[in-house]
């Protein structure tokens, strides 16, 4: 039975202060998703707050960060509207990776085994050339490989291997070919 008055955040490290965190969350919530702020300030926002970002990155409107402080980005990357960077862990996306609108990289989860739900989160990886396409979940402890596809709307929670595409179905098989 689960006793969900007994979670704690035990072992889990926000890695900044309740200040850092505010006053992001304030920066966040006003004008990093808005429409109106050009992609070029909202990748200065992040490096503001210590996320370490690359040349020509393109970040949307609406796409939320948890945490900037974990976040790694290669050159030339995407990231679309919507999404949804969870990362109470690091997430690490390489260079020319798109992240395609409302995808959710999820860091966390709770160990559904313990009866106190305790935190069981992981670091996410996509490496170079990966994409992530609309709708799509990569969970916890998940790397995705170099030119691999996160077919619309599937989740992902084992690792894909390198120039993979993983479908709706659940399978999985070479990308294919560009026409």
């Amino acid at each position: 039975m689960r006793n969900l008055p007994a979670f704690t955040l035990a072992g889990y490290d926000k890695g900044r202060g309740k200040l850092v965190q505010a006053l992001w969350f304030a920066v966040m919530n006003t004008v990093f998703m808005a429409w109106f702020t050009p992609a070029r300030l909202r990748v200065a926002l992040l490096r503001a707050f210590g996320a370490k970002i690359g040349e020509g990155v393109l970040i949307r409107h609406r796409v939320r960060v948890l945490w900037p402080w974990k976040l790694e980005i290669g050159d030339h990357t995407w990231i679309g509207e919507g999404a949804w960077l969870l990362n109470l862990e690091p997430i690490s996306l390489g260079a020319h990776v798109c992240v395609s609108q409302e995808a959710l990289l999820c860091t966390g989860s709770h160990d559904h085994r313990a009866a106190d739900f305790r935190y069981r989160n992981a670091p996410i990886t996509v490496r170079d050339g990966a994409w992530v396409a609309a709708r799509a979940t990569v969970l916890a402890g998940v790397t995705v490989g170099s030119q691999s596809v996160v077919s619309a709307g599937t989740v992902l929670h084992r690792d894909l291997p390198d120039l993979t595409l993983h479908r709706v179905d659940g399978s999985r098989g070479p990308v294919p070919e560009p026409v």
